[in-house]
């Protein structure tokens, strides 16, 4: 059932501003892992749910940070439409502000974009519990810096969110998922080459073999039906004719699975590794995730371990024994940063100075007192 209860939010925060007593901003529960734990009084937004305004024919909508993603996807999915993104859920009775607040977005990003290029607008309540709004409902509303994407992946530091504001788009209308046997380096090769072209590329990622299977990539397309079949034929043929310049791990092995709204084999793949449910996911090791150039080569005399690439190779989770520093530091090495997930939660790379004074800043501005769930992206802020 619909319901705003932002005026209760607000008191509650005003009076822990008062007492500076802080607080950890609770929804569902599905991002607990998305960050760093927080042992506080928790502040509970769950209730504050409902669409706020949705208008198909502007392809926007405005929803309550309490809204299930199931819900809002239903909604769109009535009038043909979606979130470009590509949410991850993470569990049961996800909602819209955690989402936003994890900034999290799923294996179509680098094709479509990311969570923070399509939210318009936020209305949030600050460390002090005042209510302001940023943004609005059109992508080109604001002269300066537009402090609504600042809330993207803040993880609730810099604010409560109440309402956020999204671009939305329609729904594919066919797509097509190949799968060739192919190892690392030749798939890095191909999703590089793939990335330079105008196709139709929604996700891109290659498993490592397991001694039940070989490593594969997997591709896939989407949109019209004749860009669609166009894109497929492209590539097959790229394969063909470029399987020579590569090393023997490609085979020419095609496995062709079409879908149109994410049944089949094909759809249970993707939808299960946006929710990191892939058997490469399922047992309990601690799990890196390194951002980096998409082209960057494989590092395993660096690194060693079993890794699964996301994003045309832009993301990359890596299981391995090495040390923390390690891990770090390599990413670093190579343009990118590195995540570690454990059973603690979520711990980012320590920030440079430079870059640590300049969120202390940010903090300070909305959060003056620190109350807004301390540390949960960095310590001491």
């Amino acid at each position: 059932m619909a319901q705003d209860v932002s005026n209760d939010l607000a008191a509650q925060v005003q009076q822990a501003f008062a007492e500076k007593q802080a607080l950890y901003i609770a929804g569902s529960g599905s991002k607990l892992l998305s960050g760093r734990a927080v042992s506080t009084q928790p502040l509970e937004v769950k209730e504050h749910r409902g669409i706020v305004e949705y208008t198909p024919s502007e392809l926007v909508i405005t929803a309550r940070a309490g809204t299930s993603l199931q819900e809002l996807e239903s909604v769109l999915a009535e009038s043909g439409q979606m979130l470009p993104f590509e949410p991850p859920h993470l569990g049961e009775g996800a909602t819209l502000g955690g989402t936003i607040a994890c900034g999290l977005s799923g294996p179509r990003r680098p094709y479509a974009g990311s969570a923070r290029d399509f939210t318009l607008g936020v209305k949030m309540i600050n460390g002090q519990g005042e209510v302001l709004s940023f943004g609005g409902q059109v992508m080109k509303n604001v002269a300066g810096y537009d402090a609504s994407r600042l809330m993207v992946g803040a993880q609730g530091t810099l604010g409560v969110l109440l309402d956020i504001s999204l671009k939305v788009l329609p729904q594919s209308a066919c797509e097509h998922t190949l799968v060739m046997e192919m190892d690392a380096t030749t798939a890095i090769a191909m999703m590089t080459q793939l990335a330079s072209v105008a196709l139709p590329l929604t996700g891109a990622c290659h498993l490592p073999a397991t001694s039940e299977q070989a490593a594969q990539l997997w591709l896939r397309v989407s949109g019209a039906k004749e860009a669609v079949t166009a894109a497929v034929a492209f590539i097959q043929k790229q394969l063909q004719e470029q399987a020579q310049k590569w090393t023997q791990g490609a085979q020419l092995t095609f496995s062709e699975r079409e879908k149109k709204k994410g049944d089949g084999q094909a759809g249970a793949f993707w939808r299960d590794l946006r929710e990191r449910q892939l058997p490469f996911f399922t047992d309990t090791d601690a799990l890196w995730r390194l951002s980096l150039p998409a082209a960057t080569p494989m590092f395993a005399e660096i690194l060693p371990g079993a890794c699964l690439l996301d994003w045309g190779g832009a993301q990359r989770w890596l299981k391995t024994g090495v040390s923390a520093d390690i891990v770090q530091t390599a990413a670093q090495k190579m343009g990118g940063h590195a995540t570690l997930f454990d059973r603690h939660g979520a711990m980012l790379a320590p920030l440079s100075p430079a870059l640590a004074k300049i969120h202390q800043q940010v903090k300070m501005a909305f959060d003056p007192e620190g109350i807004l769930n301390p540390g949960r992206l960095y310590e001491g802020l």
